[in-house]
């Protein structure tokens, strides 16, 4: 029963993507048109059309399964603002946690991409079409050939996030890179019970290039009480409950506290106060999500 109940689930993630994917690939043909307001126009229907994919997926996970999700206070969010996202990642389902318990309360989440990706067949021109923000990364040993580009990679990005200061976003950063496994945390020797190490060179790079558009970071924390689902248990109907906790910073009290700074990449002693908060605070969450499991 519940293999035929989550064989339900798919198709209706399936169908409805198909169909909202139809309006965004047409929507970004007409958006190629080299004409500012048209393009921003564009971009507020086609999040919308995001938006509204969202809303039915969340009406497919009602119909199909029963979870109980207990969300912390989130009174205090609105489309309005530009918000930095951030949250420990342990499954797929996490992704489609945060679309649900943010989908409009604030503005439609994206990811930092990789330049290259924009030429994914169709999917590639919807990001584009989305704006999702793509970025030019150099490496150091193309950078030590090339030493005349360093900080061209930044300043292409920040270009390209000009948009943004005309139309609210939500950046999303998995700071850990990767999903946590017991494997890789005994890999890394991670001091934290129930996460990676931080990454703080993607939150730096979002950060460098966006700071000043930004406004708040979400710092969130995912707690599956039944253990890591898989998303095949997740359409399935078999994840019972969901912890997810949300508080909100400030990134200007933050800069002004000169916690997060525009030179992360060039000044040594930035970096190491950045990466030192950044530890603090994944020590902070690894002890909350002790606490949820042992509640």
């Amino acid at each position: 029963m519940r293999a035929f109940v989550g064989l339900i689930s798919i198709l209706g993630y399936f169908f409805n993507t198909i169909f909202w994917t139809i309006p965004i690939i047409i929507l970004s043909i007409v958006k190629i048109t080299p004409f500012k307001p048209w393009q921003t126009g564009l971009s507020y229907l086609l999040d919308g059309c995001a938006t509204a994919w969202i809303s039915i997926n969340n009406i497919n996970q009602n119909l199909t399964g029963s979870t109980r999700y207990r969300v912390s206070d989130l009174s205090g969010l609105s489309k309005q603002d530009w918000y930095l996202v951030i949250s420990n990642h342990q499954s797929w389902v996490d992704i489609l946690v945060l679309q649900r318990i943010f989908n409009r309360k604030i503005p439609f989440l994206k990811f930092f991409l990789k330049k290259e990706l924009i030429w994914v067949p169709i999917i590639g021109v919807a990001w584009w079409a989305l704006d999702f923000p793509f970025m030019q990364r150099y490496s150091k040993a193309f950078l030590s050939k090339h030493p005349e580009l360093k900080g061209k990679d930044l300043e292409a990005t920040r270009k390209a996030c000009e948009k943004f200061k005309f139309k609210p976003v939500s950046i999303m950063n998995f700071v850990e890179g990767t999903r946590w496994t017991a494997q890789k945390s005994a890999a890394q020797n991670s001091p934290f019970e129930h996460l990676l190490m931080p990454k703080a060179g993607g939150v730096a790079y979002v950060l460098s290039a966006m700071g000043d558009k930004l406004h708040k970071l979400l710092n969130i924390t995912i707690h599956y009480p039944q253990g890591t689902p898989s998303y095949w248990q997740f359409v399935c109907g078999k994840v019972k409950e969901i912890n997810v906790q949300v508080s909100i910073l400030s990134i200007d009290e933050l800069m002004k506290k000169e916690i997060f700074a525009m030179d992360y990449f060039d000044n040594p002693q930035q970096r190491e106060k950045f990466q030192q908060w950044l530890t603090q605070l994944w020590k902070q969450k690894d002890q909350e999500l002790q606490q949820l499991t042992t509640s």
